[in-house]
């Protein structure tokens, strides 16, 4: 349950959250390069997709018991972020209950897409012991004020706890959004093509990770 606080404050999220974290995430991704290719955008039904595949996303890391942080102002959350652990890799291609249920929501294309684009993704990051940052979004109306990087920071607290971890991946078909990863010292490791999308694979080691 998201409290009222005076200050922002990294949280580990619930299902009480899951509404709200849903929202900002669509509202984050659903006029993303990224996001316009794998779900079609030209075509009928564009944001019931997506809409489908963040529920389907943090519905499969809660289930999985992976961490849904965010970032709480004045009893609002502002931000959000789904964070892999090393110890648990959701290969998406052998999770039958979540591709039954993208495939009657998203459609059988853009769950295939999505997979193939995954798996791409997947082979570009180094070994398995890493965290991966999935999904992350800030509000609409509270973008601009420093709760991405504060976002990045937390997690990468996070991974710091964690002796089995060798680091970040992430992914970004914003030009945008890499240079703000690479300011926070993200290096581009591979790239994936999505039509006319070059997706950019981006990693921090754990050696790096709070310089």
């Amino acid at each position: 349950m998201i409290k009222d606080l005076p200050h922002p404050e990294v949280v580990r999220l619930d299902s009480d959250a899951i509404s709200e974290a849903k929202a900002i995430l669509y509202h984050a991704y659903k006029d993303e390069p990224t996001f316009r290719y794998l779900f079609d955008a030209e075509r009928s039904g564009y944001e019931q997709r997506v809409r489908a595949t963040i529920r389907e996303l943090i519905d499969l890391h809660f289930a999985s018991h992976q961490d849904v942080i965010g970032i709480t102002m004045n009893g609002r959350l502002v931000a959000v972020a789904l964070l892999g652990s090393p110890a648990i890799r959701l290969n998406l291609a052998d999770q039958l209950n979540w591709r039954i249920r993208m495939m009657l929501t998203a459609g059988l294309a853009s769950t295939r897409r999505y997979i193939e684009y995954h798996e791409q993704v997947t082979k570009c990051l180094p070994g398995t012991q890493r965290h991966d940052l999935p999904l992350m979004g800030v509000d609409t109306a509270h973008q601009g004020k420093g709760y991405g990087k504060l976002m990045v920071k937390a997690i990468e607290q996070l991974c710091r706890e964690n002796p089995r971890s060798a680091g970040i991946g992430l992914d970004t078909g914003n030009e945008k959004h890499a240079k703000f990863y690479e300011s926070l010292g993200f290096e581009k490791v591979g790239e994936v093509k999505l039509g006319n999308v070059v997706e950019s694979v981006m990693f921090k080691p754990a050696s790096l990770l709070m310089n």
